[in-house]
């Protein structure tokens, strides 16, 4: 799969999205660039919520990798976005071109660095890094892969999202210029933690609370007056994210 950013996420194939290695190619060549500001929290948001779940193509027992690819140093929370996505088991590879921040990319990137951190000075030398990062993640994928069956005869039975996964009816209900409510039904089985993610639609730093499995509500506060805001309720179940509730208000 694969989303490109600036100020908002764009996914432009999912993993269920070509069969073949033809049909990829084919979309990376008819792929257009896309230029503007570097939110990478945010983009590291979407691809947890929009990319790597069931309906996009993701398998439960399938291991998670991330690539990021970036020109320019964050303008939001990049560091809090990839921590989240690393506490649910998902590997990230960082490559930086021309101006990125290497100190950046090294927060980001999953330890050990030395093999998920790449610098390059212009797009042109991408190419360098193809026979290398390919022999890092298909060695990788193995190790991990050894690890989770390594000591146990039984493994946990990927179940559908859905009810028994998602929480359903997102409220958003007292709100003000600094504050608003949030209430949810909670899914059949309940999560391990809820990561509530918001942040203001025209662009701006992304922001998380997380919640343990038994609550359902929260409030949001210090928020920015006449401003919209967007909002994600994720589940998180073990090592995966179930379906995200997500609602818009203004305060």
């Amino acid at each position: 799969g694969l989303s490109q950013y600036s100020s908002d996420p764009r996914t432009e194939w999912d993993l269920s999205s070509y069969s073949t290695r033809e049909q990829v190619l084919e979309a990376v060549r008819n792929l257009r660039y896309k230029g503007g500001n570097t939110f990478t929290g945010l983009a590291l948001t979407h691809v947890l919520e929009q990319n790597l779940k069931p309906d996009a193509g993701a398998r439960l027992e399938a291991e998670k990798l991330v690539i990021l690819l970036t020109d320019g140093k964050s303008q939001d929370d990049a560091n809090l976005a990839a921590q989240t996505l690393k506490n649910l088991g998902i590997e990230i590879f960082a490559i930086g071109v021309k101006n990125a921040d290497e100190a950046e990319l090294r927060q980001v990137a999953s330890e050990p660095l030395e093999l998920t951190v790449y610098n390059v000075l212009d797009f042109p030398l991408l190419s360098s890094l193809v026979g290398k990062l390919t022999r890092v993640l298909c060695t990788r994928i193995r190790e991990r892969s050894r690890k989770e069956t390594t000591g146990s005869a039984v493994k946990d039975t990927p179940v559908n999202t859905g009810p028994q996964l998602s929480p359903t009816d997102l409220k958003i209900s007292a709100v003000t210029s600094k504050s608003m409510h949030l209430a949810w039904s909670p899914p059949l089985r309940p999560p391990k933690k809820y990561r509530v993610v918001y942040y203001p639609s025209k662009g701006g730093t992304p922001k998380e609370v997380v919640l343990e499995g038994a609550v359902s509500s929260v409030q949001l506060s210090n928020l920015t007056s006449h401003t919209e805001y967007l909002v994600s309720v994720i589940p998180v179940h073990g090592s995966a994210a179930g379906d995200a509730l997500r609602g818009v208000t203004s305060t």
